[in-house]
């Protein structure tokens, strides 16, 4: 079993005693990891059409019993709206809808489902990218998102996930700005059985810059590294977040090979600005999104994929529906659009 790095100031230990309000820390840091085996597909795409039910009855309860006219596609622009996917995606789904019911000379509504599925998947397929831990050793992955996205969770479930598949894993605790991060990095290192570097109250750029050298003396594959939850709208620690690159890139002049942003999936359309702001001061290459579990409306992901606001098609990594270990899957685009319009796959 690896052992935790102790700072100079306090170890992993002593910084629990100290850690403020346990309250505060994420609910699923309380529950104990399983040993559950893999999910199979089928209950996987069970789950994401749940987490999704919200906008899958909405578009897809419109087809049920009506007729291929005007009218339809009046209340398929109101429910693609209304699913967080705005203005510029819903006008370029329903014109390729409308041209192909043209071209094929469609008059039944189940085929133009059939259709709109497969539109909404050839639109999202741009963000559809596998995760390459192979491009480099140790590969570096920079984290970042605001508060409550579930930052701190996704990186415990990659965790899980990379040192199941043989990789061997280190974590940075650089978020040093929020007094109970360290304790939870902490506490998904221990359940992982994965080394944590950390300091108290240390400088989150000089925990990154250990971390990474760290990961190339003993030879681990990933070496992921938390950062401050923020606001785009808080300048310092958006500052902060650059620098803590800049030092990365110190330690490993090709590093950070990855830079994840973390979102929420029941934010909505607020998820553009959080996009837009940290790829202007960090260069995402990747987004985890999060949440998706009833509420969640996902269709800002149509919107993502469009460019919407000014945001590039930033890939998407993963997915998450729940709070299980296996909760995070990677994001395929067929079986979103599926999950999107109530659809079986069968459809595709």
């Amino acid at each position: 079993m690896f052992k935790f790095l102790k700072s100079k100031k306090s170890s992993v230990a002593e910084e629990k005693n100290q850690a403020v309000d346990q309250a505060k820390y994420d609910t699923t840091l309380q529950q104990e990891p399983t040993s559950e085996p893999e999910v199979p597909s089928t209950s996987w795409l069970t789950r994401l059409r749940k987490g999704l039910s919200r906008t899958g009855q909405n578009i897809g309860g419109i087809f049920s019993g009506a007729r291929l006219d005007e009218d339809l596609y009046e209340e398929l622009e109101t429910a693609l709206i209304m699913a967080d996917a705005g203005m510029e995606a819903t006008t370029s789904l329903l014109k390729e809808l409308r041209s192909r019911v043209r071209k094929n000379n469609l008059s039944d509504v189940n085929q133009a489902r059939a259709a709109l599925q497969e539109i909404l998947t050839e639109h999202l397929k741009p963000l559809e990218k596998q995760f390459d831990l192979n491009t480099s050793k140790p590969l570096v992955v920079m984290i970042a998102g605001v508060n409550g996205a579930g930052k701190t969770t996704s990186i415990g479930k990659l965790a899980n996930a990379f040192q199941s598949g043989g990789a061997k894993v280190l974590l940075a605790a650089g978020d040093t700005f929020r007094a109970a991060a360290r304790e939870q990095l902490a506490v998904w290192g221990e359940r992982n059985n994965v080394t944590v570097i950390a300091q108290e109250g240390g400088d989150p750029a000089a925990v990154a810059y250990d971390a990474v050298n760290a990961g190339k003396a003993r030879g681990v594959d990933v070496v992921m590294v938390d950062t401050a939850g923020r606001l785009p709208t808080q300048t310092h620690l958006m500052e902060e977040l650059k620098k803590i690159r800049r030092v990365i890139k110190k330690a490993d002049d090709s590093a950070p090979h990855e830079v994840l942003l973390v979102v929420d999936g029941n934010t909505g359309q607020n998820v553009l600005a959080q996009i837009r702001s940290f790829d202007a001061a960090i260069e995402l290459t990747g987004l985890v999104v999060t949440k998706l579990d009833g509420t969640a409306k996902g269709g800002v992901l149509a919107a993502v994929a469009a460019g919407s606001q000014g945001v590039r098609p930033v890939p998407v990594y993963w997915i998450g529906v729940g709070e299980g270990m296996h909760d995070l899957q990677p994001f395929v685009a067929s079986e979103f659009a599926a999950a999107l319009l109530n659809s079986d796959m069968a459809s595709k």
